[in-house]
């Protein structure tokens, strides 16, 4: 009897040593697949313009790229070279109306040219930068093109 309940407990160990190293493979590849998916999912959408859905049965992955890449600063002046400052200008201060209508206009048409490029009717979101559009001009701002 002490042979089969230490033959158990030898199998439970070797048990517990492969469940352990398999679970470390296992969210080792499911991390390099999701590694090489978002790469995959960026070059679509520079190539393209328009980003890669994952299958309807996936609804937990939720990744974003970065709107814009980060810019490098500019190059500095040297000194010598440098014109002197201007005095400053205090800026006038914009309408907060204003401005919300713009940046909507501005998500508006980046929507519009999404929809276009992925071959999606287009006609709610032409009509929805019409009325922004319409709300600047009312507002006594005419739209930027």
């Amino acid at each position: 009897m002490a042979d089969v309940i230490t033959d158990y407990q030898k199998w439970k160990q070797q048990g517990d040593s492969l469940k352990s190293q398999a679970k470390h493979a296992m969210e080792t590849r499911f991390r390099e697949l999701l590694t090489e998916a978002v790469s995959i999912a960026e070059e679509y959408r520079s190539d393209f313009g328009a980003p890669l859905k994952p299958p309807a049965s996936v609804t937990t992955f939720r990744y974003k790229t970065a709107a814009k890449a980060k810019s490098k600063k500019p190059a500095k002046i040297p000194a010598a070279t440098a014109k002197a400052p201007e005095p400053a200008r205090p800026a006038p201060k914009a309408d907060p109306k204003i401005a919300g209508l713009q940046k909507k206009l501005a998500t508006a048409k980046k929507k519009l040219e999404d929809a276009k490029a992925a071959g999606t009717p287009s006609r709610k979101l032409e009509d929805r930068v019409y009325e922004i559009e319409d709300e600047l001009r009312l507002a006594g701002q005419a739209p930027a093109n």
